[in-house]
């Protein structure tokens, strides 16, 4: 396990990144549900916003997602990172926990668009564009300031 010692900085910034992306993602994702909600079903614009949609989750969001997963994942099994007799690390993986959620919902509501089968409305998807960036801000916070 000492390589993972010399590889810390490495994957500290590769696991950065891929949050970056992954929340570039989980923002941008419910954006496209306000927007597509007004087009017409069967319309060019919605399959043009169906495109967009499956492309930024297969192609960014989850690849993301996995990578923040897997260099997370190294980073807590580095030797002399992650003390678990504290309260943050648990605090920061349920609220990772709560993101995945969230992954999956947009993931869920992206295919009900595909198959033309929206339940919900532009508010909606305003009111979910939200939730990403408020669990982003409280896992910083838990992770840098540690206030546990």
């Amino acid at each position: 396990m000492t390589w993972l010692v010399d590889a810390y900085l490495w994957i500290k910034a590769f696991h950065i990144v891929s949050v970056v992306a992954w929340m570039a993602g989980m923002l941008y994702l419910p954006r496209l549900y306000v927007y597509h909600c007004d087009a017409e079903a069967g319309s060019a614009q919605s399959e043009t916003f169906k495109v967009m949609e499956r492309r930024l989750l297969r192609g960014i969001v989850n690849p993301a997602m996995l990578c923040a997963f897997l260099f997370g994942g190294a980073l807590v099994v580095t030797p002399g990172v992650v003390d678990w007799s504290d309260a943050w690390p648990w605090a920061k993986a349920a609220l990772i926990v709560a993101m995945t959620a969230v992954h999956g919902l947009f993931a869920r509501w992206r295919r009900r668009f595909a198959d033309d089968a929206n339940r919900h409305s532009r508010n909606f998807y305003r009111a979910m564009n939200e939730i990403p960036m408020l669990l982003l801000i409280v896992i910083v916070v838990v992770v840098v300031v540690k206030p546990w």
